[in-house]
Parts: C-alpha cells; structure tokens; sequence
C-alpha cells in the first residue's frame, strides 16, 4: 500500500512525540566537530625501533614540541625538538629526520598549491651543535637531505638547488625551470594528482648521484580560472591540465653528479607518449629502479639504471589487457632480489623476483587482495601486509615469511584492521573500527600480534552518541545483474517494515573504490542518520567496477565508464523499490565527483526508478577529464568516442523527468566548472528546469568557514523537499 506523501509525514510527525526524550543530530553539530573521532597523531618510528616521534602543538604556549615516546610503555621519554627554546621561530609545521637522525628540517610557514603539493620556509636544526639555520628565504619544495646529512637538495621556482650545510653555499643544478613550461625535480599536475607523489627526485644512498625527471609541458593545453576573491577586479589562474587525448608533457630522466656537478640524460628514446610514475634508488647505491609505462597504461616496464655509465636493464615486463596500477609497493632486499606486487593472477598479490627480474616465489594468493604492503623484517625474513582475506569490506594485519609459508594472523578482531609498525618491526600500532566501534588504537608485538597496550579508544563518542540512539549501519549483500554487491543500509530509528519509506542511495562506484566497508561513520554517515531521523532510509551499493573483489569484478567497466555501474545502481533501486517497506516512487540518489557523474546518469538513463538526484562536482563527460586517470580506464577520445559520448550525462540531458540538484566548487583544479557549466547550457538548451549552486572559488573538497554547512543544508532542504 502507498501512502501519500502527506500522510506519511504526519506519521513522521506522530512518532517524533514517542522518541521525545532522544536527542536529534543537526547539521552544526556534524560540521562543529561534535562527533569528531580521537585519533591517534601522526607519528613516526625513530630507528632504535623502541621509540617514536610525536609532533604536539599547544596553541595556548604558542609552542611546538617534537616528543619522544617509549612503544612499550606509551610513557614520554623527552622532547627532542621544542621551538619555545628557538628564538627565531615560534612553531613549525612538520618536520623530517635526517637519516642518522642527527639534523632535523622543520618547516615553518607553508603554502598549499595542489592537493598534496606545498611551499615553505624550512629551517635545519644540529641536535650535537644546538645551532638553527635557515635553509633560505625561498619558499621551497620537497627539501631533503643528503643520506650523510651534509647537503640539502630542493626545487625553487621548478629547478632544482643543493646547499651545502658545511659552508652554506648554494649550487644550482638545473637552470631551464619556468612556470607552465619546464619543471625539474617535482611533478606536473597530472602525475601529482593521478600517480600521487610530488618529490621528483631521489638521492642515491651514497649522496654521489640525485636523479630527477624533467617534464616539458610546454605543449601541454593550458586550463584558466577566474578567482574571484576579495578585489575589485578577479584574478585568473592559469596552469597546464592535459585532458584525454591531449598533449601530455614530454618527461626525461637525468642523473647529477654531485662532484663534477653535471647533468647528463639517461636515454629512454625506445619509449614514446609515456610516463615514468616512480624511481628508487636499489640496494645496490648505483643502480637506480625506474618504472616505464605506456599512455595507455596496460604496460610497464621496471628498468635498472647504473649511475656509474648511465646504461639501462629492462629486468621485469608487465602487461594487461586493461591497465597497470602504479604502486610503492617496490622494496629491495640485501641481495637486491625485490618484492613487488601484481594483479596478474586476478588478485593483487605479492611475489619475490632476484636481482635480474627472475621470479622466485609467489609470496601470496588466493581468491582475495593485499591492500596494503607494510615492509620487509630482514632479520626475521618475514613480510607484513593488510588483505581481504576476512572479506571484502573487512581489513586484518598478517606476516608471512619470504617463501609464502608460515603465515600469521596478527588481528583477529574482524572489521578493518591497519597498522603502523616501528622501524625494525618489534612492534605494530594497530587501529581498529568496524560498524559500531570507533577507531581504538592498540599495541601490538610484531612477531606474533600479542596485545601489549590500549593507547587511545573513543569511548566517550559512544557515551556522548547515547543520547541520539543512533540507528546501525547494517552490512548486508544484494544480488544484482548475475552479482553478489556489498551494501549498506540504515534505516530510521522507529523503522517499522508494515510502512514505506523513500530511500536515499549514496554512491561513489569509481574503478577500484570501496563505499561500503566495515567501519564505523564518517561525517556522511551522521548525515545519513540526520535524515533518517526524518524518516528516510539511506543505502549504499558498490556495483561492477569498484574494488577489492578481484580483477575482474574491477575491470569490467573498462573503455565504458558508466555503462555497469549505472546498469547495477538502477538495478539495485529497483529492487530496493520491490521491498514492501520502501516507496518505489520516492527514491533518490546523491554523490560526488564520480559519485556526482554517476548519480547524473541514474537519474538521466535511470528516469522511471529515480525522481531525484544530487551531483557534486560531477565529470559530466570525460572529454573534459585529464589524460591519465581517464585514459587508464577509456583509452583516448579518438580511439574511443562511442565510450566517451554513449555513457556522459551532458549526451542524456533530454531524459531528464525527476528532481535535479547540481553543485560545483568555481576554483576546481581537478574537475573544472567547465563540466557543470556545459551541463548547465545543455539542461537549458533541453528546456530542462532543475536546481543549482555554485561556491566561488571553491576547490573539489568546497570547504572553508561555512561552506560545508551551507552545502549540507542545502542539500537537506533538497531531499525534504523533493523526495
């Protein structure tokens, strides 16, 4: 039986008188902090492997300290850093040890440029001389130091400098940087944003060599932006963003010798149109590993480069008919024979090959995936890795010795287990959290995962939440399209199965990805029950596509990017609306980026089972994506139209029929406007009314001040509204 809108509500209404008593969330109180989770500070191993490191901040003494704490005992043991006793400077940001753990870098002003990417002003601080230099009144990129501590390599204004510590002398060891042209020793936006890592150089373990890759983006099309900001007249930025099919820039891998202070060209001119993503230094201080992979990213090769005569080994070739995922999973053991992980039996698993490419053993497999590579013990010949082997939305911590026997579960708890291990393997930080438990940080002994302490737990959100009886988050599965999908629901707090409900789904559905998995909320998730308390029912489903399920379920989707996932969401709908307890004429669906793209393209292509959809910063087409992460999964737009056009929600505006609210952050570097104003005209050109807002300036996060509870009540007031 349906039940009108109206009279529902009033049932809603009827039943709030019953739940008095109880506390009901609001949206200050999740973007207040309210519900904030205690976690445990960023903290880093020294090398005795029985201490670690804490950075501590006390804005009321206007201090920063650098802490050392005991493993074992949690208990403080001094402070090595405190910038009370620095006159100079009265707090610093982070911080990087030296390698014998004798000179430290602290940065005191930085700078955001891109998501991980920044600029400071460092300073290095002597432990044995007590002396504060400052390295320079740049603002600089990536400072590291040498592997003996006596210089200090870094990119200013994209060239790379090394300073001297003895005599504070500057060397210059590039000199054709330019902004939006030539970049040396750090990454382009593409490879920082897509490949993940910024620092574009690596020292050689005997300070003689620092190799670096040069990128040439001259060519590469140029993006502008109108800042807004506070002045008269905006300001536009402009930087260089590769789309698919575009120009990408032209990369080149040099190696400096710090001696007769030369640069010469490692010669890669067998490779066209490709990327190197990563480069390590081997156990061997002369051979430096070097990661090749074609535009297509479906072959990689790992190349061996000796610095003493430049010459080059290919020593492993990877290939797969879908792509290659760049990882930092590469360590080197003493003989030089190295661990390295691959999906090439279907699962992502870890195999031991020698120094000359040769496989030894597979270390693992199984029809599950490690997610998480944590280093190699060499005194106990053991590895120690995260997986799925407890299931897929479910995370434990387990060793293994090199051959792929004895292996070892270190967590038995099951919900999702990650752990930060100290520097020679002793012990393990392990965090905690499954879908009624808050994280909870324990100690744990490596060798076999014995409980040695409780460090921090969030008891007191479980005390605090008490009063708001929140509804559970329940893991469950749904078989849709021959499928077995990991979903979430929760449901209002009064549920009663003899009612209907509308639903609410949340996706995200990106290849790869994971949406649902045992843990407890998150700021969404608070949300979520925010709207339960008024009466909605709130699901997740990862369809076709995402991740940790094998290759196969993950790769699908490729050269079609919305084809599956949308088949599946509209599918699951479906059968959410054929439930006696859900209304099938009330169901929406919300995300963001791809999340956005794709519930665009369930309301579009999905218009008989969604009257409603949400995007935030949505691709509306991937022509207007960049190169690399679109390309791994589509290919380029010449070689693929139909994949590009069949399945972008800017091609499908006509089928629009429910209740649309659209959303963009105006400074998003990542997912331009472009993709929602070309949305915007397209809806208008159809004579499709819908709803938008766009937040000035705002990046792909759209944060700031207020910001965040203006979207979230605006969101709020959608659903109320519309569905």
């Amino acid at each position: 039986m349906k039940f009108p809108k109206l009279v529902a509500t009033f049932l809603l209404i009827a039943t709030s008188f019953v739940h008095a008593q109880e506390k009901e969330i609001t949206l200050e109180e999740i973007w207040n902090g309210t519900f904030r989770q205690e976690r445990l500070q960023s903290l880093q191993s020294l090398k005795n492997g029985k201490e670690y490191l804490v950075l501590n901040s006390d804005r009321n003494a206007e201090k920063t300290t650098i802490d050392v704490y005991n493993y074992s005992t949690g208990g403080q043991v001094r402070t090595m850093l405190n910038s009370a006793d620095l006159p100079e400077i009265s707090s610093f940001q982070d911080f990087e040890l030296s390698e014998d753990e004798g000179k430290i870098l602290i940065n005191t002003a930085s700078e955001k440029i891109y998501r991980r990417s920044s600029r400071g002003i460092y300073y290095f601080f002597n432990f044995q001389t007590k002396e504060l230099t400052k390295l320079t009144d740049k603002m600089v990129q990536e400072p590291t130091f040498s592997p003996d501590a006596s210089k200090i390599a870094y990119v200013f204004d994209n060239n790379i400098f090394v300073y001297d510590i003895a005599s504070g002398e500057e060397t210059q060891v590039t000199f054709d940087g330019e902004k939006n042209k030539i970049i040396n020793g750090v990454t382009d936006w593409v490879y920082e944003e897509e490949f993940a890592f910024v620092k574009a150089f690596q020292w050689n373990p005997s300070g003689e060599k620092i190799a670096y890759i040069k990128f040439d983006e001259s060519k590469v099309p140029e993006f502008s932006m109108d800042i807004f900001g506070q002045s008269l007249y905006p300001s536009e930025y402009t930087f260089k963003y590769p789309k698919a099919g575009e120009t990408n820039s032209l990369v080149s891998l040099h190696m400096y010798d710090v001696v007769s202070e030369e640069s010469q060209e490692i010669d890669l001119s067998e490779y066209t149109d490709f990327y190197i993503p990563r480069i390590k230094w081997s156990a061997d201080p002369m051979l430096l590993s070097v990661q090749v992979i074609n535009r297509h990213q479906n072959g990689l090769d790992l190349i061996f480069v000796n610095a003493e005569d430049n010459s080059k080994e290919v020593i492993l070739n990877e290939t797969n008919k879908a792509y290659i995922d760049i990882t930092d999973n590469l360590t080197f053991l003493e003989d030089n024979s190295f661990i390295w992980t691959s999906e090439k039996d279907g699962f992502n698993h870890i195999y031991h090959y020698n120094d000359k490419g040769y496989l030894i053993n597979q270390v693992t497999s199984g029809d599950w995936e490690v997610t998480n590579y944590y280093g190699f013990d060499r005194k106990k010949k053991k590895i120690f890795y995260q997986s799925t082997e407890t299931g897929s939305v479910n995370r434990a911590v387990y060793s293994i010795n090199s051959k792929g026997k004895r292996k070892e579960l270190l967590t038995p708890e099951t919900g999702t287990n990650s752990a930060d291990f100290s520097a020679d393997f002793t012990y393990f930080i392990n965090s905690f959290t499954d879908t009624e438990t808050p994280y909870v940080y324990t100690l744990h002994r490596a060798k076999d995962g014995k409980l040695i302490r409780e460090i921090k737990d969030n008891s007191k959100l479980l005390e605090l939440e008490e009063a708001y009886n929140f509804s559970p988050k329940e893991l469950s599965a749904i078989e849709v399209n021959g499928n077995e999908l990991n979903m979430w629901m929760i449901k209002p707090q009064d549920f009663d199965e003899n009612k209907e409900y509308p639903l609410l789904m949340f996706q995200y559905s990106g290849p790869g990805s994971q949406s649902v998995s045992n843990t407890y909320f998150n700021s969404n998730d608070y949300w979520f029950q925010l709207l339960a308390d008024e009466g909605y029912i709130i699901a997740c489903v990862d369809p076709r596509g995402t991740g940790y399920k094998g290759a196969a379920f993950k790769k699908v989707t490729q050269h079609e990017l919305g084809k599956y996932e949308v088949e599946d969401q509209i599918a699951a709908a479906q059968k959410f609306g054929a439930m006696d307890y859900i209304d099938e004429d009330r169901i929406g669906i919300w995300g963001w980026s791809y999340g956005g793209f794709m519930s665009s393209n369930a309301l579009l292509q999905g218009n008989n089972t969604f009257s409603m959809a949400i995007a935030v910063a949505p691709v509306t087409s991937w022509r207007f994506y960049d190169s690399i992460y679109t390309e791994r999964y589509m290919a380029t737009p010449q070689e693929n139209p139909s994949g590009y056009d069949d399945n972008s929600p800017i091609n499908h505006v006509e089928k629009l029929e429910g209740d649309y609210l659209l959303i963009h952050g105006g400074g998003d570097d990542n997912v331009h406007l472009q993709n929602t104003m070309r949305m915007v005209e397209a809806l208008i050109q159809a004579n499709k009314q819908f709803d938008w807002a766009i937040y000035p300036d705002r990046d792909h996060g759209i944060y700031g001040g207020n910001t965040r509870l203006h979207l979230y009540t605006k969101m709020t007031d959608f659903i109320k509204n519309k569905l």
